[in-house]
């Protein structure tokens, strides 16, 4: 049995030895398109002789091979079988290199497509899902984020910062060359109007344009806003491709230290105030990094992609480290071994002047002017009382090309976060979620967007607001506590039917006074269904009307938690509410 080619079908010079990925694009495209003609002439062609168990099949198909969108779903089905038994024959002829078990695979494939695409009854059907590394979140998810947004919100204000906003996408050119290799995980978006963009990747650089852009030398501000990277996300490690950051920064020139020493206080107060468990905040600078790289022997052109392996150490152990800079980075195993004596070091002001003393690091300028940096630190950290949560790290790298001089990260302990774990399982997930907070100086990030290349001294905090609320989540779980989805103080009840209007002006007045009131929307509803919805949402005070408080010129307001009445007169309803749930 043999059949010409469709017309604009491949030819059959093409046919005869196609490439396995030929036939997995090709089929792909095909049955995603509705052109299964050219499916059955890549398969049958050259091989029907060889599928006469198949006559009646081939007979059907080809009977109908002049419709063009003979449909996709009915084709993949009908044909399955008998392309396992075409591409078995024509394994050694046609397919070299091709196994039952990659056109299994292939089969497989096209069969989640059609569960994509559609089913027999021809709608189209599609999976209902967030995009890879996004996420929805819940009211009670939400009420959470609230809390942990306020109290950042919080601190921010409590030392004087002002907000700003930027866009969420810049030009692709602002965003380049300021992350090292995680340059990488920039979103490109297609070219709009002439214009090559990204989606931000953090929101400092975005600062960074803002104050070039504006001529701005002196500022305090914070921006909370979402961010985008390509990474390989980890959900239940609070690691996205979309997530916010809550930045704080100071941009201006200010005295030695005192900025910096500022930002360390903040990240100390929201991570005690959110009491997520046990925190450490590790500090180092990037000049002690560049001057112990110099000694140790590593050349110039390689500190940045050396500083970006460094930075890795608190996720893989120092021997893949060391392999890392020695077999993909080409540097000397003497030069790695060296910076494996530096990098295991941990201290305070102490360590910052025995390094100072230290043979090796004291031929470095530049090691030394960030040691003298970290001594007078930790004087204003003493000052600020929280030297107990910092810690002089020289593993410490943070692998962003902008950073000048002092880098910080807030790192939650093990101790401190299997102490919230409730069972061993979800002591391991915790353990993971990494750092919490970091950033560090960048003094001349503006200067790379002033046509002048003047620059102004910054220093920055960025919260990592998804891991917190990762964290905050599981101990909510583990608590059973419940969590408000509102903040409803005072529901308007009635005890009979036919007060719907009375409800209404009483939940006016309310309104009015700046009470968060509701109704239930139905005209009568039954008092204990009102009563049982206010403890299910946690809302504390129930305002009840009946027939003989409107006579009474009285409304009973009832205590939820112990549910103790009291007639109030409802000219004294509004004052009564606000006492009770300001002392709440």
């Amino acid at each position: 049995m043999t059949s010409a080619p469709p017309p604009s079908s491949p030819s059959s010079t093409s046919l005869l030895n196609p490439t396995p990925l030929d036939i997995t694009d090709q089929l792909t495209s095909w049955v995603s398109t509705d052109r299964c003609d050219w499916l059955l002439w890549l398969f049958l062609y050259d091989t029907t002789e060889h599928c006469c168990s198949h006559d009646a099949l081939l007979n059907f198909c080809l009977s109908n091979y002049w419709t063009y969108f003979f449909p996709a779903m009915l084709c993949v089905r009908a044909c399955s079988g008998l392309i396992r038994t075409a591409m078995r024959v024509r394994t050694l002829h046609s397919f070299p290199g091709i196994t039952v078990a990659q056109i299994d695979e292939e089969v497989s494939k096209l069969l989640q497509l059609k569960a994509q695409i559609g089913g027999d009854d021809g709608k189209h059907q599609f999976v209902l899902k967030t995009a890879k590394g996004t996420r929805d979140y819940n009211p009670k998810q939400m009420a959470i984020r609230e809390k942990v947004f306020n109290t950042i919100l919080g601190c921010f204000k409590r030392h004087g910062a002002e907000t700003i906003d930027t866009p969420v996408f810049e030009l692709k050119e602002t965003l380049t060359g300021k992350y090292g290799e995680d340059s990488k995980l920039i979103y490109d978006l297609k070219d709009q109007g002439g214009e090559l963009l990204s989606l931000r990747y953090d929101l400092t650089v975005p600062f960074a344009r803002y104050l070039a852009m504006n001529k701005i030398t002196n500022i305090k501000r914070y921006h909370i806003a979402k961010v985008y990277r390509r990474d390989n996300p980890a959900m239940t490690r609070g690691r996205y491709r979309e997530f916010y950051q809550c930045d704080f920064d100071i941009a201006g020139q200010y005295d030695a230290m005192i900025p910096d020493a500022e930002c360390l206080k903040i990240v100390y107060e929201i991570l005690s105030e959110l009491d997520i468990g046990d925190f450490r905040i590790k500090v180092n600078d990037r000049r002690i990094l560049d001057g112990m790289f110099a000694v140790c022997g590593v050349p110039d052109d390689k500190f940045r992609t050396i500083c970006s392996t460094v930075d890795k150490l608190d996720k893989m152990p120092w021997e893949e480290v060391r392999k890392e800079m020695v077999s993909e980075k080409g540097l000397s195993e003497e030069a790695a071994d060296q910076i494996g004596e530096y990098v295991s070091l941990q201290g305070g002001m102490e360590l910052a002047e025995r390094l100072l003393q230290d043979q090796k690091m004291s031929q470095s300028k530049q090691a030394c002017a960030g040691l003298t940096d970290i001594k007078l630190l930790f004087s204003y950290l003493q000052l600020f009382q929280v030297t107990d949560k910092v810690v002089f790290d020289l593993s410490l790298a943070r692998g962003l090309d902008y950073y000048t001089g002092i880098i910080y990260e807030g790192v939650l302990t093990q101790a401190g976060i299997a102490a919230e774990a409730q069972n061993g399982s979800g002591a391991e997930e915790s353990v993971s979620v990494g750092s919490v907070a970091g950033g560090g100086r960048y003094d001349g990030l503006v200067g790379m967007f002033d046509p002048k290349g003047r620059k102004v001294p910054c220093v920055g905090v960025s919260i990592g607001i998804e891991r917190i609320f990762s964290i905050m989540e599981q101990k909510a779980e583990a608590s059973a506590q419940r969590v408000r989805t509102t903040e409803v103080q005072v529901m308007v009840v009635s005890a009979q039917k036919n007060l719907l209007e009375e409800r209404l002006k009483l939940l006016t007045e309310l309104w009015n006074a700046g009470i968060k009131a509701e109704v239930i929307y139905k005209k009568n509803p039954k008092l204990l269904s009102q009563l049982q919805y206010c403890e299910d949402s946690g809302i504390p005070l129930v305002a009840i009307l009946g027939e003989q408080e409107l006579k009474d010129g009285v409304v009973k307001l009832r205590a939820v938690a112990t549910r103790e009445e009291a007639d109030i007169s409802r000219a004294d309803l509004i004052a009564e509410i606000k006492r009770r749930t300001s002392e709440a």
